[in-house]
């Protein structure tokens, strides 16, 4: 979408970016002229200054993530007006539930925002499947895959939904369409929803602090034995261990408890990194027995 609006061809991508994201970015573009750059960490933050470097006449977009990979919230809002001023097409990767107290990608600027909805009341399911989230601003809807569907009013003034955008550009443009792959995630989309209109807006923003809060209490409890990372978080922190985070895990898995992801599975030089999630279905008593489960693991890896 970006490369197709502004002409350019070097999309430039932070690294906090999900790992996996970044991959199939790049699996997706291989057979186009399209240059990615990755930006290097500041440790596990954006490295604004690197950001600000990369951003010349040549680039496409910037892809930005929050929460990132290490549980890391930021706001990207001056990186973004940056953006604006060079012409440069600003995509931002989000968590669902996190927009509940956070602040949004339109708010910050974002031009195209993505998110995976699994977390809207879709049973984990190995890899899928799943839903995905995908919203633009208004310069950029002819520009989107898919089609758009739009509300409007039937002959007897009944709210009613229609495929606004539907071209099939599939069979008449060739490598100009905007979309040559179908798929169907209507069963995904609908659960997404029930489950959002059951909460409804006070709903969402409560199970969006509940997250918020278990997770804080958590990092508290870990505070006294573990070197937690700092930056602002929201259900995702990392904490550095004194050892290896892959075998930290294999001892909290023999205690019955799945303690993260050692962030060395994509980021190789940090072995002794454990990324840590909670969210709203986790108890207080849960936390609290991963908690001294985490302490005892400790004295036995240490």
């Amino acid at each position: 979408m970006a490369v197709r609006t502004n002409g350019r061809s070097r999309i430039i991508i932070d690294a906090g970016v999900n790992p996996i994201y970044r991959k199939i970015l790049k699996t997706y573009v291989i057979n186009q002229d399209i240059d990615i750059v990755e930006a290097d960490l500041k440790d596990i933050s954006t490295d604004r200054e690197k950001i600000i470097s990369l951003l010349d006449d040549r680039a496409a977009a910037l892809i930005l993530q929050t929460p990132n990979y290490f549980g890391i919230a930021d706001d990207y809002t001056d990186l973004f007006k940056i953006c604006d001023e060079k012409g440069i097409t600003k995509i931002s990767v989000f968590y669902p539930m996190s927009l509940g107290i956070l602040k949004t990608p339109g708010e910050m600027g974002a031009d195209i925002a993505v998110a995976d909805g699994q977390s809207l009341g879709l049973p984990l399911s190995f890899g899928g499947p799943y839903l995905g989230i995908m919203a633009a601003s208004k310069g950029y809807v002819r520009k989107m895959p898919g089609r758009i569907v739009g509300e409007t009013l039937d002959k007897n003034g009944k709210k009613c939904y229609v495929l606004t955008l539907q071209a099939r550009e599939q069979h008449i443009r060739r490598e100009k369409a905007t979309s040559n792959i179908c798929s169907n995630q209507a069963l995904c989309a609908l659960r997404a929803v029930v489950y959002l209109s059951l909460l409804g807006k006070d709903g969402f923003r409560k199970i969006s602090l509940l997250n918020l809060e278990k997770a804080s209490y958590l990092k508290e409890k870990l505070a006294g034995f573990v070197e937690i990372k700092p930056g602002v978080t929201y259900n995702e922190f990392t904490v550095k261990l004194k050892s290896d985070a892959g075998e930290f895990v294999k001892k909290m898995e023999k205690a019955g408890f799945y303690a993260g992801i050692p962030a060395s599975i994509y980021y190789p030089d940090k072995k002794n990194c454990l990324i840590v999630a909670v969210t709203e279905k986790r108890t207080l008593n849960e936390i609290d027995k991963f908690a001294d489960a985490f302490k005892s693991a400790l004295s036995q890896v240490a």
